[in-house]
């Protein structure tokens, strides 16, 4: 049996998407994480415990880092909460301004800025895209939430939206049916693995630009993800592919309420620009 006698990397735990340390989404964020191995940072995410923790393996320039996402169980290729508190656990150290991660799914510029006393981090997405998804695969998805398929939106058909991850964007028709989410924990784990996804992005319309939206996280090895921006900035490139907003919109989504860890995510669609602009506060834990 090997031991590892390496120094633990210090995790810092920041919460992104709210400015109470309660809400939001928890992340580790580890600001030095070069010379780990995956193995190394997978097992400190296990440990951590949160959905995501964030790597910064190299510092590539000025304010330009390369970084990794681990859920407990694996690596993904990018993960908006975890790049929030990345970004807001760099800007208490140096000072808010602009960075640039180079992610596994491509460059994600994120800009922070001071707003009364609160620190806001904005990220840029990838460039998005929208696909259809199978009959046979919707059923199997619906089946696995036990969701009739009456229970869902008609003006806001299924997709997957990809903004450097994918997420299966299912829409309910009511508040009550988004609020109840009992599902088969193993059986939508395996539709996820096989259509290579990272969350489910339940989402109900209350106004033009308001959401609410809940996000099972399965193959992160978690029943639900309390606030989700890799699926935010993917159900952004949604609705406007469908035309359910105009072409500049600001959406509001409420995330986390029904799991008792309320947080907000701004959501910019901009004229002419394919990526989509994910913005929120965060605050560190303890």
């Amino acid at each position: 049996m090997t031991h590892d006698h390496r120094p633990r990397p210090e995790v810092l735990r920041y919460t992104a998407f709210s400015a109470d340390p309660a809400g939001g989404n928890p992340a580790g964020v580890v600001l030095d994480a070069a010379g780990l191995g995956e193995e190394r940072m997978l097992a400190v995410a296990a440990e951590v415990g949160y959905s995501e923790s964030a790597f910064l393996t190299e510092r590539t320039g000025e304010g330009a880092y390369t970084i990794r996402y681990f859920s407990p169980k694996a690596e993904v290729p990018f993960c908006g909460h975890a790049t929030v508190a990345t970004a807001l656990a760099l800007a208490e150290r140096d000072g808010p301004g602009e960075l640039e991660f180079a992610t596994p799914a491509g460059q994600v510029p994120v800009s922070v800025v001071r707003e009364g006393g609160e620190l806001r981090a904005t990220l840029t997405s990838v460039v998005p895209h929208v696909e259809e998804v199978g009959a046979a695969d919707l059923t199997e998805a619906l089946a696995a939430l036990d969701w009739p398929a009456a229970d869902l939106d008609p003006a806001l058909p299924p997709r997957i939206a990809y903004a450097g991850a994918r997420h299966l964007v299912l829409a309910a028709a009511t508040r009550e049916r988004l609020a109840d989410l009992d599902y088969d924990f193993a059986r939508l784990e395996a539709l996820m693995r096989r259509l290579d996804l990272t969350t489910l992005q339940l989402a109900y319309r209350e106004g033009p630009e308001l959401f609410h939206v809940r996000d099972p996280f399965p193959v992160g090895g978690v029943v639900e993800d309390p606030a989700t921006g890799a699926a935010a900035a993917a159900f952004g490139a949604y609705v406007r592919e469908l035309g359910l907003v105009p072409e500049a919109a600001v959406l509001t989504l409420y995330q986390g309420a029904d799991m008792g860890r309320p947080g907000t995510l701004t959501v910019e669609l901009r004229a002419g620009d394919a990526r989509v602009r994910v913005s929120g506060t965060g605050t560190r834990i303890g």
